[in-house]
């Protein structure tokens, strides 16, 4: 069993969660690792397993506020070329290596350090709670996602949650993310008349017309931002034909797009747009469109600000609030309560020698055990 006196220090728990291997779909033992410590702190911890994707729900009083931390302890692939063991957890001048030491399991040690700080500091909101997935770097069907529907089902609607991600460029206290962008990804398979290029009126190209509709929307500007998101954009991942002769015009031709989009639009205005963009190009052309989730936004308010003033407390610069960047499960948890985002920094997430500094991971403990504080009322 863990000693909860131990637990105001991240440090130990990062290393033993790093340490399990727990790249998507599988665990390792790192949600065993968790509940342990959680259990140390006096935590109801609930194990939900949905489908093969392992998750936890665990909460620490119940009155109000209900303030609620979200996170995954699923990593992506190490990959080759480490100085380090990636699952080695080991500290060398200062640094924390390992894949997940800012993507996100520092950050998921620093929520229970954070705690264990306020508890001994009797700062603690009313009630606390850990939502933790093991699906955030996979398809995301049976995680987050599921977790908030039992805590729908259960009454366990926190009143603000904060997720772990690592939202800060260089240093600590940077950046609040109080927003996501949506994305789209597309793809569009237009077909033709297979023939020779000698005598293309015997044939159908279809990579002239597939060019001509990404030429097309590139050169429509989706709109000019608004305010709190940046413009909308649209990148072009792959276009594919197989074709492996230099003589034959192809008999169909594929292309793959990504469209990242701010709150002018939503799923259903770009499939529109799309829509009407292939009928106006290639008319035959077959589309396949997955929406992985559309743009969200915290407005300002009072808790925000709260995290706000926190955040500046304890790293000494007044945090940028900001929506860009990728997606993350806060786009799911914003159905549910009001969400923001602050962590770690991210330069090495998904990266070989994923790292953080020790100094930055205890920082942010404290800075989680701010923010509870703040949170009291």
């Amino acid at each position: 069993m863990t000693d909860a006196a131990t637990l105001t220090d991240p440090l130990p728990l990062a290393q033993r969660l790093i340490r399990c291997a727990s790249v998507t779909p599988a665990d390792a033992g790192a949600q065993d690792v968790l509940a342990d410590a959680l259990d140390a702190l006096g935590f109801t911890v609930h194990r939900l397993p949905f489908g093969t994707t392992p998750n936890l729900y665990a909460r620490l009083g119940t009155g109000a506020p209900h303030f609620c931390f979200a996170g995954h302890t699923d990593v992506v692939p190490a990959g080759e070329g480490w100085r380090h063991d990636p699952f080695g957890g080991v500290v060398e001048d200062g640094i924390l290596y390992g894949r997940g030491a800012c993507d996100m399991k520092g950050a998921v040690a620093a929520f229970v350090a954070g705690v264990a700080q306020a508890r001994i500091a009797g700062m603690l909101p009313g009630s606390v709670s850990l939502l933790i997935t093991g699906d955030e770097e996979g398809p995301a069907t049976d995680g987050t996602v599921r977790v908030l529907d039992w805590m729908r089902d259960h009454g366990e609607v926190p009143d603000f949650c904060l997720v772990g991600e690592p939202t800060n460029p260089d240093a600590l206290g940077e950046v609040i993310k109080i927003g996501r962008r949506g994305s789209l990804s597309a793809t569009v398979t237009v077909h033709g008349v297979q023939g020779h290029v000698a005598y293309p009126h015997r044939a159908d190209n279809p990579i002239h017309r597939l060019i001509g509709l990404l030429q097309a929307m590139l050169a429509e500007r989706l709109d000019e931002g608004t305010r709190w998101f940046e413009p909308s954009g649209l990148q072009i991942t792959t276009v594919d034909v197989g074709n492996p002769a230099g003589n034959v015009i192809p008999p169909a031709a594929t292309a793959k797009f990504n469209i990242r989009y701010n709150d002018s639009h939503d799923a259903v205005s770009l499939k529109a747009w799309i829509a009407g963009m292939v009928a106006a190009h290639a008319p035959d052309a077959k589309v396949l469109v997955h929406v992985t989730g559309d743009s969200f936004l915290t407005e300002p308010g009072p808790r925000i600000a709260s995290l706000a003033r926190a955040v500046a407390e304890v790293f000494g610069t007044t945090p940028r609030l900001d929506t860009g960047g990728g997606t993350s499960d806060a786009r799911f948890i914003t159905a549910l309560c009001p969400v923001a985002e602050f962590g770690l920094v991210g330069a090495s997430m998904h990266m070989t020698d994923e790292r953080t500094s020790v100094a930055d991971l205890r920082a942010l403990a404290a800075g989680y055990c701010a923010v509870l504080g703040r949170f009291q009322s």
